[in-house]
């Protein structure tokens, strides 16, 4: 097996458990505000709490994997997906911001429940749109 497309492998693998690991918290984010008494919010929170951080390392293993194998690629296609990877990752520090200061908050719990959804919702939805399609930040650079 040739070397680029074992790091290609590692990437793939990468990047496909972030999206099916962390896809389970970023529902669970989306669907809090139809969960309104704090009980059911609590178990939800509880439920992801101890894997939250390990689902991120899968991203961050396909971004460096990318990084070290195929630099051009990661120049290009991270330079043109710099907006929204950087509004996303904004979200996904607000998800880890609260994952650890929601438990221990009681006046501010529904600040940090509001948070959590919009950090949940903007991780999922801003790599999706249409505007920032990896197509054209190719066509863009070359």
């Amino acid at each position: 097996m040739d070397l680029s497309l074992t790091w290609a492998a590692i990437i793939a693998l990468g990047v496909l458990m972030y999206v099916v690991l962390d896809g389970f918290d970023l529902g669970i984010g989306i669907l809090f505000p139809f969960f309104p008494e704090a009980r059911d919010r609590d178990v939800m929170m509880n439920t992801v709490a101890p894997v939250w951080d390990g689902n991120e390392t899968w991203l961050v293993l396909g971004g460096a994997g990318l990084f070290a194998a195929f630099p051009m690629i990661y120049s290009t296609v991270l330079s043109g997906l710099y907006l929204p990877l950087m509004f996303m990752l904004v979200c996904l520090i607000f998800r880890g911001v609260t994952f650890e200061i929601r438990s221990k908050a009681t006046r501010t719990k529904h600040m940090w429940d509001l948070a959590f959804i919009g950090g949940s919702a903007g991780a999922t939805f801003f790599p999706d749109s249409r505007s920032w399609s990896p197509m054209r930040c190719w066509a863009a650079a070359g």
